[in-house]
């Protein structure tokens, strides 16, 4: 059992630590279905932050999964985005 004291005082926010290439990871991992199941509305949302965060061939993929998913699908992909960037 852990009885230390975890020093906080250096960690950093998610924000800070959250760039384009780890979000582009997430998106291959939804598209590809490595995480179990493929699910394009997360791969749209992690493709898309990640092209936010500079991530220029996330915005192909993007487009490419969007091809495949309905309005609806796609809205609550950007809604999902959003939410995401206010909390973070």
């Amino acid at each position: 059992m852990f009885q230390g004291m975890i020093d906080t005082s250096a960690a950093m926010a998610i924000e800070a630590t959250a760039n384009g290439d780890a979000l582009f990871d997430l998106g291959v991992l939804y598209s590809s279905g490595r995480s179990g199941l493929i699910d394009l509305v997360a791969a749209h949302k992690w493709f898309n932050l990640a092209a936010l965060k500079g991530r220029v061939d996330a915005i192909s993929l993007r487009q490419e999964i969007a091809g495949q998913m309905s309005g609806t699908e796609i809205a609550i992909a950007q809604r999902e985005a959003r939410a995401w960037m206010a909390m973070h």
